[in-house]
């Protein structure tokens, strides 16, 4: 995971949290190389583009790894191919290679 904006340090401001000891010295063994306020950043940064609607996951038919076949309950967009899927089409629910489900266009996996 790389940091989504290259700001410099001396642009940010220190804030304070307070972390289990646990959970900062996991976060550290995950970070590696990148550091784990780096690592923190990048997961706030991803929280907030998800919450916001700017977030739009890129996807390719290998990173499906089962589908599921679904009605979609409200207007959503492909994962794959970006085409729009109409409330009450039916549509696929693929379950990607990290575990989430994700909405997909009928016949988006073919070809």
């Amino acid at each position: 995971m790389r940091t989504l904006t290259r700001t410099s340090t001396t642009e940010m401001e220190v804030t304070s949290i307070r972390l289990e000891r646990i959970l900062k010295d996991k976060l550290k063994e995950l970070s590696g190389n990148q550091g784990y306020q780096a690592l923190i950043r990048d997961i706030l940064w991803n929280y907030v583009h998800q919450k916001s609607g700017d977030y739009r996951p890129k996807f390719c038919r290998a990173d499906i790894r089962a589908t599921i076949e679904a009605v979609a309950r409200k207007d959503e967009s492909c994962a794959l191919t970006g085409q729009l899927i109409q409330q009450n089409e039916p549509m696929l629910l693929g379950l990607t290679i990290h575990g989430d489900f994700v909405p997909l266009s009928v016949g988006s996996l073919e070809g």
